[in-house]
């Protein structure tokens, strides 16, 4: 199925690149703010305010306040959104599109603080929080880039592996910009799959929220970028 799933977003990319099938506003000034502003500051506030909820090992009757699945959940979630802050971070020398530039500088506002949020979820709870990736050397950056280790976080929905990752790198320009927006949509569409599985098999209460928030801004971002690509 993997394979599949490769071989079919490849030749959409090699689709969606060739017809560079783009609806870009003209002057750019509103689509970004209009359109996904706000999507991401809801889960922002709600999940750092909940992050030093992540600290009460129990509730008042003496049950847990977290179960198997919202530790899964964000051992998933952050390489999840580490890759992400990855792609989003590639815009900023590549993308000819103002719009695709504001919306991955908002995944990277939203899903930054997330991170720490569920990071201090898994501590608290004596949970393995997934390690960064090494120095991204390629960009000569001595931050570690999370998520440069593809392989190990394959099963996940909508996770690039690495040969994705090389493309998208050495992209640049309009062609950089439909790439993203497609794999974005993918990534996405796999986060809102995962946080719907929180929701529904979830104890605690905090990561259920920011699942909601999740499916809620990540859907609005999709939206935003099919009109993008052109798509209805």
């Amino acid at each position: 199925m993997n394979s599949i799933r490769t071989l079919t977003r490849r030749t959409a990319l090699v689709a969606a690149t060739a017809t560079a099938a783009f609806v870009l506003a003209a002057c750019g000034g509103d689509s970004g703010n209009d359109s996904g502003g706000s999507a991401h500051e809801g889960p922002h506030g709600s999940a750092s305010a909940s992050a030093d909820a992540g600290s009460t090992p129990g509730n008042e009757t003496g049950e847990k306040a977290h179960n198997a699945q919202d530790v899964a959940f964000a051992q998933g979630m952050i390489p999840h959104h580490r890759q992400a802050l990855e792609m989003a971070r590639l815009a900023a020398d590549r993308s000819a599109s103002a719009e695709v530039e504001d919306l991955a500088a908002r995944i990277e506002k939203a899903q930054d603080p997330e991170i720490t949020t569920m990071t201090g979820w898994l501590t608290a709870w004596g949970e393995d929080v997934p390690e960064p990736a090494a120095s991204n050397t390629s960009t000569g950056s001595a931050e570690p880039m999370p998520g440069m280790d593809h392989s190990g976080h394959s099963g996940m929905p909508g996770m690039m592996d690495d040969q994705d990752m090389a493309e998208l790198e050495q992209a640049s320009g309009r062609v950089f910009d439909t790439m993203f927006l497609t794999m974005m949509v993918e990534h996405h569409e796999g986060a809102v799959e995962m946080a719907g599985t929180e929701k529904a098999e979830g104890r605690y209460a905090p990561a259920k929220a920011l699942a909601d928030d999740i499916v809620t801004a990540q859907n609005a971002e999709i939206t935003e970028m099919n009109k993008l690509l052109g798509k209805k």
